[in-house]
């Protein structure tokens, strides 16, 4: 009998993990290596449910100046529930391959505080996961800071291209759009 009861709290994690990944859409599936840090970044356990910007960047890149649009993005809606995850990339051979360089870009030079990973390739065969569907439900990136909003359920509600800068009334229609959306 002590065997039994001993089991029973394994047993009730194993499961509330099973319901949580039943419950995780497909886009959040997964982690991602957080920027700097000794962590990864459980997808569905930070993001599910909530509004998101998702922006692959690259700190050597003409759109970096971008950096401050997305942070102030952050700051207006972040009291709203919208997260914004940049995820940087070398694709397009404009990322560093020193994480520290990167986080300086990031974290120094433009004031970042919203969620950043590791660089992650994000086109093609060995994107990361997150990528694949959100070029399955849109497109893939064309070039750095390519940006996608997602809704509370994980579905892409619209994308814009690099030119598109994060004060554009389009992308912001979008974001309140994605706010509004029921979980």
């Amino acid at each position: 009998m002590k065997r039994f009861w001993m089991s029973v709290p394994v047993l009730l994690l194993s499961m509330g993990s099973a319901a949580m990944a039943a419950d995780c859409p497909p886009l959040l599936q997964g982690e991602l290596p957080k920027l700097r840090a000794k962590e990864n970044i459980d997808l569905c356990q930070r993001f599910a449910g909530k509004p998101l910007v998702v922006v692959n960047t690259a700190s050597f890149c003409g759109f970096a100046p971008q950096f401050k649009g997305l942070e102030e993005l952050n700051q207006r809606y972040k009291a709203q529930g919208l997260e914004v995850l940049g995820v940087p990339s070398n694709d397009f051979k404009q990322e560093s391959r020193d994480g520290e360089e990167t986080a300086k870009v990031c974290y120094v030079n433009y004031g970042v505080t919203f969620t950043m990973t590791e660089p992650q390739p994000v086109r093609g065969d060995d994107a990361t996961h997150l990528f694949k569907v959100l070029a399955e439900q849109s497109n893939p990136p064309r070039w750095n800071f390519y940006k996608y909003v997602v809704d509370r359920q994980g579905k892409v509600v619209a994308s814009f291209s690099s030119m598109t800068k994060p004060d554009d009334p389009d992308l912001i229609a979008a974001i309140e759009k994605a706010i509004a959306s029921k979980p």
